[in-house]
């Protein structure tokens, strides 16, 4: 890449940096992006980036995989119906050790590397997320958020500080839940009345036909998101996510972005972009 298109590529995105400036953009960290080592620096440059230039970025995590790792050194056996895990409690222990002591800490650390400044924080912390347990309770201790207490965020972000959040909620009585990332942040988004929700997946976006890139949805209100789950073009784990986008337009958010966490910068270029790198569901 020359100057001239270094420059260029500046230009374009000085419209998309005035507009958001100041506003909170909520951003589910999950996929491959968080298992590959140079996804995960440029994510980490890339939220730094967003901080840097008046943008307020707030991360939600899970961390599947590494949950699944410490069950597999701890010998016990992943258990999952209809794609929830089964949370015992002994499960939920290595719940809240991974993504409390551990993946949070990392995201943390990332970033902090980057000269931004994050602050790791779980749905416990100052009662952030609290929650109940989902459906019958035939999945133990998995669970739906019922209310979120944004208060504790507001100091933070107002002091240029970085809030990355675990998934895990709680009940008044300090029960915890192991809750879906994706839901999390699109409650916390409604919750903070954010700019964007974006959550980083291992899909191109919302397409019309399975696996082909040319007939990605770069647009669509939420009527035709709705139409889209009635008539089984939104199938399998995408279904949760394009729910998880509906509720939070609902409860007022602006736009709801689905994106290809597999290409590096792929934040960046959605945000900052005329084209985007998925697809945008817009109230």
């Amino acid at each position: 890449m020359n100057d001239s298109q270094r420059v260029s590529i500046l230009s374009e995105a000085l419209p998309y940096i005035q507009s958001f400036s100041g506003r909170k953009i909520v951003i589910k960290y999950g996929g491959s992006v968080m298992e590959d080592d140079d996804l995960k620096k440029a994510f980490f440059r890339d939220i730094a980036l967003l901080s840097s230039v008046g943008v307020c970025p707030i991360v939600i995590h899970g961390g599947g995989p590494e949950i699944n790792n410490w069950l597999k050194k701890l010998e016990i056996s992943p258990k999952f119906e209809n794609g929830l895990r089964i949370t015992d409690q002994k499960t939920m222990d290595i719940v809240e050790m991974v993504l409390m002591g551990r993946v949070n800490k990392q995201i943390v650390r990332g970033i902090n590397k980057t000269g931004s400044l994050a602050v790791g924080l779980s749905g416990l912390d100052g009662n952030l997320i609290q929650s109940r347990e989902l459906g019958d309770g035939s999945h133990g201790l998995v669970g739906e958020v019922t209310k979120i207490n944004p208060e504790i965020l507001d100091p933070l972000i107002s002091k240029g500080y970085i809030p990355i959040i675990s998934s895990i909620g709680s009940t008044m009585e300090g029960i915890s839940h192991n809750i879906n990332a994706d839901f999390v942040a699109g409650e916390i988004a409604a919750a903070i009345n954010a700019e964007k929700l974006i959550l980083l997946t291992d899909t191109q976006g919302i397409s019309k036909e399975k696996d082909k890139k040319e007939s990605l949805v770069e647009k669509m209100n939420l009527k035709e998101a709705r139409d889209f789950i009635d008539k089984k073009i939104v199938t399998e784990g995408m279904i949760p996510k394009t729910e998880c986008c509906i509720r939070a337009l609902a409860q007022g958010v602006k736009a709801a972005h689905i994106i290809d966490g597999r290409i590096e910068h792929s934040l960046l270029l959605e945000i900052f972009t005329n084209s985007g790198k998925g697809t945008m569901i817009v109230a």
